[in-house]
């Protein structure tokens, strides 16, 4: 809660300060207050729809041997990581060469942890495994 009234503190502030300046009726700060505390819920249920899974898959890969690279890299794709990824973007993400680029991306799918999508063009491209 104290997040959501962070985000609105201005709001918040304003219809505190009216409801103490005023007659003391404290239904309209009530009402929003209400209201900030809905959206909080809300908020919280975004933030559980991602940690949730993201540690969930940690739990479930806890004994998985993966180096740093793999480590960050998994961390980017559970954590919102835009398009498909390719052994290029991993080695620029990551700065290392091509070829270490490969065997760490291998070593994943290997893992079951990536699964190898149907190429379009010259470069393969990788995403997480659903199972």
């Amino acid at each position: 809660m104290s997040a959501q009234i962070r985000v609105e503190r201005n709001r918040y502030y304003a219809i505190l300060e009216a409801t103490q300046r005023g007659d003391l009726d404290i239904s309209h700060w009530l009402d929003s207050f209400l209201a900030c505390l809905e959206r909080a819920f809300a908020s919280a249920e975004q933030i559980f729809a991602t940690v949730l899974p993201k540690a969930d898959f940690w739990r479930k890969h806890a004994t998985t041997r993966l180096n740093a690279r793999q480590r960050d890299m998994l961390n980017r794709m559970l954590s919102g990581f835009t398009g498909k990824l390719t052994s290029t973007k991993w080695a620029k993400i990551e700065e290392c060469s091509a070829d270490t680029a490969l065997r760490d991306i291998a070593d994943l799918v290997d893992c079951r942890i990536f699964r190898n999508d149907p190429a379009v063009g010259r470069s393969a491209r990788y995403s997480l495994r659903d199972d």
